[in-house]
Order: C-alpha cells, then structure tokens, then sequence
C-alpha cells in the first residue's frame, strides 16, 4: 500500500511526498497522535472530523504524577485502536523526568512485518 505522507511536505519532484508500509503507517501514527480529538473542553481540531485525533493535548500543564502517566498512556492506546488499527502496539511506556513526560510508543503493521518503528513524544509541562 502506498499514498500521501501526513503532514503534507513536497519531495524533490516539487510534488507531495508519498512512501508506503512502514512509511506511510509511521505517517498515520503520528498523525493521528498529534491532532486534537473533540473533547467536552474543545470541538476538535479537523472541522470536518471532530473527533478525530488523541486526546493527549489534555495533559498540558497538569501535575506530572502516576496518574497523569496512565492517562497518557490510556490516551495513546485507544487513539491508536480507533483510528489506525492497523497499527499494532508492541510496547506503550509513559516515562516522568522532572517537568517533561515522554511517551514511548513501538508499533509494527499488523499485515505480518516483522520491521517495527519507535516514536518518543516529550508532553512539556
């Protein structure tokens, strides 16, 4: 499978970058952990889908302790499950120093590959 890398940026055509597999689910996963999802404190960042998106934006600016950690990890895993299943999680850590909290999310396609691909995203305080 191919198509569109998310967000767009232009390759060395001057067209949209495209990739697949791997490169494209890494696309999608970031994508979907980096949009807004409708909340019952906003109405969502994509007009056009509200509700699409993690709801990992909630967690700004709150006390950093256990329960702000599950919080984000409960956050990511159902993002993931509702709008790219295809994604499989293989390890989903929340990890606490000082002000910053990091997420460290592994995943693989679902479709039998064995390549796996990490992503770290630091939530500052």
């Amino acid at each position: 499978m191919s198509g569109v890398l998310i967000p767009f940026r232009r390759d060395r055509k001057r067209d949209f970058a495209s990739g697949d597999d791997e490169e494209l689910l890494a696309s999608k996963v970031e994508q979907v952990l980096a949009t807004e999802g409708a909340t019952n404190r906003s109405s969502g960042e994509l007009p056009w889908r509200t509700a699409f998106g993690c709801q990992v934006h909630l967690l700004r600016h709150q006390r950093n302790d256990a329960v702000l950690a599950e919080l984000a990890r409960v956050y990511v895993r159902d993002a993931l499950r509702k709008w790219l299943p295809e994604a499989q999680i293989l390890e989903l850590g929340v990890a606490r120093d000082g002000s910053t909290v990091t997420i460290r999310l592994r995943y693989r396609a679902t479709a039998a590959s064995s390549r796996t691909r990490s992503l770290s995203i630091p939530i500052g305080q």
